[in-house]
């Protein structure tokens, strides 16, 4: 495993990250909490430090499996987590007010069993709560300690460089990270978000790496709807969704992908498409969320290969998504 800075910082991240949002459901999704302990301990023992969970992960049991996961291990870790989302029934349990960040904070801590979180996510923008009192927020834990980083989610492209800037005018914390989902089906980020995060250096860390299981090639072209697997039980509306995967230009990716990975000794199309996010710049670290041991084992042998620029070109140029204005209008005219 290789680590590289997470965005302008001296923070050093494993190339790859262990998502935990399915730890401790309690569905056929799920995976249970002994399997999951194992889970965070092989890859641990791989040589990965970035571990990403949330407070609304199975109602904070994911947070608990992994504070008693990372008792007498935690001091090399990179514990990531986030707020925002609703925790309970009360009003003031949501948001990014700076109730709702410092309250739900500490409940972290607790399941966490740990006294700091590494990273703190704003989980994703809230249209109530006014954008200065939630930085102020973060500034305040990072400088109590209780935070060391923070990072961003689900933010539109203008809403993150007004965070930053307001960061930078009162001499707060500001973001490192923002997380994202970007795979070789899902582009949408690089209109706005690669460069402007070059720019700001702040790291992307990818979600959905494989597109919901779409990626990995288990999916038929000829069938009318998935058999097995998470994009089967996705509604309609979900970025996973099958309607969102099966569609002619992606089976042609999927053709790609099989091609190049066999030129490859033991390479499959996972790993190619892991391999592909690590070639972006603006990447920092990908998020493998993995809900088996078996998962994360093939997964982790990604690291062991590396596409060539030739091949890293030829993906990008069948999964290019179609150009939208102003970037196409930017692309024809904008350089010269």
């Amino acid at each position: 495993m290789q680590y590289r800075p997470l965005g302008n910082s001296g923070l050093l991240v494993s190339e790859l990250a262990l998502g935990t949002m399915v730890f401790g459901e309690e569905n056929t999704r799920g995976t249970p909490k002994k399997e999951a302990i194992e889970i965070i301990h092989a890859f641990i023992d791989a040589g990965g430090n970035h571990i990403d969970t949330a407070n609304v992960y199975a109602d904070g049991v994911s947070e608990q499996i992994l504070g008693e996961a990372i008792r007498g291990k935690r001091e090399k870790l990179v514990i990531a987590t986030k707020v925002r989302f609703s925790m309970g029934d009360d009003p003031n349990q949501t948001g990014l007010s700076r109730y709702h960040i410092l309250n739900s904070v500490e409940a972290s801590l607790q399941r966490l069993q740990t006294d700091h979180i590494d990273l703190l996510y704003m989980h994703a923008w809230d249209p109530i709560t006014p954008i200065e009192e939630s930085l102020h927020a973060f500034d305040t834990l990072v400088t109590q300690g209780k935070v060391r980083y923070i990072g961003v989610s689900n933010f539109k492209a203008w809403q993150l460089m007004k965070a930053l800037s307001i960061s930078d005018r009162n001499r707060w914390a500001r973001f490192i990270a923002a997380q994202y989902q970007y795979n070789l089906v899902t582009r949408d980020i690089e209109d706005e978000f690669s460069d402007l995060c070059l720019e700001e250096g702040v790291g992307i860390t990818p979600w959905s790496p494989l597109g919901g299981g779409f990626l990995t090639g288990k999916y038929k072209r000829d069938a009318d709807s998935p058999s097995g697997g998470r994009i089967a039980v996705m509604p309609d509306h979900a970025e996973e969704a099958w309607n969102k995967r099966a569609t002619e230009k992606n089976w042609e990716i999927l053709d790609v992908m099989a091609e190049i990975a066999a030129q490859h000794e033991n390479m499959n199309l996972s790993h190619v498409a892991i391999q592909w996010l690590l070639a972006q710049k603006a990447v920092s670290s990908v998020i493998i969320g993995v809900r088996t041991m078996a998962h994360l084992q093939d997964n982790l042998k990604a690291v062991d290969f590396a596409l060539s620029p030739d091949e890293v070109t030829r993906l990008n140029q069948i999964s290019q998504p179609p150009s939208r204005y102003p970037y196409r209008f930017l692309q024809n005219y904008g350089a010269r």
